[in-house]
């Protein structure tokens, strides 16, 4: 046996040991000052007047601090067989398309062996047409939302038992389809709201607009009547979107995003609810770096095609906003042991010209039990575990969530809490970290902590296929 090998249990251990000391210091300070003053002592400050003013600021802190905001439950669309696209089919479907090169169907082919997609990924049904874009239409990607979305909202409804007319508060996004009337008139219309109902739709915000919907619903429920209900639901109309010129980076997402959305239900009421909010942490990257502004941008190629462009600097750019996110969220969720090592850290290089030491990147297991991470790519999760330092069971539920359901975009976290549920993993005190990207560029992160792991064999969108996960997804996939 090695020496590095042998050396390794001796450092866990003694990190182990220093993470004991560092974080029950405060606690144990505070009993020895306790003990030293003695019961005299401590009798002696509990002056009348001391009660009375530690009671008014309890009261005005009692007042003023933000509600609780509770997941009553949420519902991932469950996609169906009928609209699933299998890699060969994909191809051949690419061949057909008249404006498509060959060798932009080589470049698709070959992205596709790479992309860690699966063959039970689906795609709207206009998408199956031949010529596509004489089916690409506002009729049949409004067809689209509905089936996805009140599918979702159904089934969410029919686990809550909640009835649509006691939801006051409505936050949708869809990024690239926003038709007139909107897509909460929509859904208002179908499910015959309350007049009064606080809705809000967000497009153009990307693949992290489901955890800034999040954020936003727990704001509007500060304001609304304690015990209120938002209904927050996050998808992506693929239907008018599909990029039929010839440029690389605009191709990309033609082979990475499919069909998927989600329906949340919040509350400030605790009564029946499944986890609670812990933490929305935003960062925007966009108003600093121009690059990073543009590095997802919608635009027309040469020939006129509209299309997502996908910066090569995509990745660096992921990594900076990541960065900048552990940097807000770390202070709120970290052990006082982690938080030391990373100021140390960033005070020495900072005080150290030209040194070469690494940033000390925290070990967010001690503050986590599971991870969502967007699965935007392949790309996407091999960058976020090599800068986190996860381990493959830690990023397990997002390259699994790619598999079966490819980039669902802003909805993809969901279908990993799913996954983890359906895999039995969560338990009462559990944290979850939701970590979601997005056009501008965002880094987006939600805290939730589990109430109530779910009950029974429920497995939503996984039901037919959790039994077959994980697999094994190697780097070139056979066709």
């Amino acid at each position: 046996m090695s020496s590095s090998v042998q050396a390794q249990p001796t450092r866990l251990k003694l990190k182990a040991v220093y993470r004991l000391i560092v974080d029950n210091f405060l606690a144990a300070s505070c009993v020895v000052a306790l003990v030293r003053l003695g019961p005299a002592e401590l009798i002696s400050c509990l002056r009348p007047v001391h009660l009375f003013f530690a009671a008014a600021a309890a009261a005005v802190y009692l007042m003023l601090r933000p509600r609780a905001v509770y997941l009553i439950d949420y519902a991932c669309f469950d996609t169906s067989p009928l609209v699933r696209i299998p890699m060969a089919s994909f191809i051949e479907h690419t061949k057909h398309t008249p404006t498509m090169s060959e060798r932009s169907v080589r470049f698709m082919s070959r992205l596709l062996a790479r992309s860690g997609l699966g063959e039970e990924t689906c795609l709207p049904e206009a998408h199956h047409f031949i010529p596509t874009l004489e089916y690409c239409t506002l009729e049949n990607a409004r067809a689209e939302f509905k089936l996805v979305v009140f599918s979702a909202i159904d089934d969410l409804l029919a686990k809550t038992g909640v009835a649509s007319d006691s939801i006051g508060v409505l936050v949708l996004n869809c990024s690239l389809f926003c038709p007139t009337p909107s897509l909460v008139d929509i859904i208002v219309n179908k499910y015959n709201l309350r007049a009064d109902i606080r809705s809000v739709n967000l497009s153009g915000m990307g693949c992290s607009a489901g955890l800034i919907s999040v954020g936003l619903a727990r704001n509007l429920l500060q304001v609304v009547p304690r015990g209120s209900r938002a209904l927050v639901v996050s998808t992506e109309t693929m239907t008018p979107n599909y990029y039929v010129g010839n440029e690389r980076a605009m191709l990309l997402p033609n082979c990475l995003f499919r069909v998927g959305g989600v329906a949340a239900l919040l509350s400030t009421s605790p009564a029946n609810a499944r986890f609670r909010l812990k933490h929305v942490v935003r960062t925007f990257t966009g108003a600093d770096d121009d690059n990073a502004y543009r590095c997802v941008f919608q635009e027309e190629d040469e020939q006129g095609n509209v299309g997502i462009n996908l910066s090569k600097n995509l990745m660096a750019i992921a990594g900076a906003s990541l960065q900048a996110n552990i940097t807000r969220i770390g202070p709120l969720v970290l052990p006082v042991s982690e938080q030391l090592l990373f100021a140390l850290s960033f005070v020495a290089r900072k005080a150290i010209r030209g040194t070469r030491i690494r940033p000390y990147i925290p070990d967010f297991s001690t503050a986590f039990k599971h991870l969502c991470i967007h699965a935007g790519g392949r790309a996407v999760i091999d960058e976020l575990q090599k800068r986190l330092h996860l381990s493959d069971e830690q990023v397990e539920a997002s390259r699994m969530t790619l598999h079966r359901f490819g980039n669902t975009s802003s909805s993809s976290p969901w279908y990993e809490l799913a996954y983890m549920e359906a895999k039995g993993r969560m338990r009462k005190g559990h944290r979850v970290w939701m970590i979601g990207f997005g056009s501008g560029f965002k880094c987006n992160s939600v805290v939730w902590e589990c109430i109530q792991p779910a009950a029974g064999n429920t497995h939503g969108p996984w039901s037919t296929s959790i039994h077959r996960y994980p697999v094994d997804i190697p780097d070139v996939l056979s066709q």
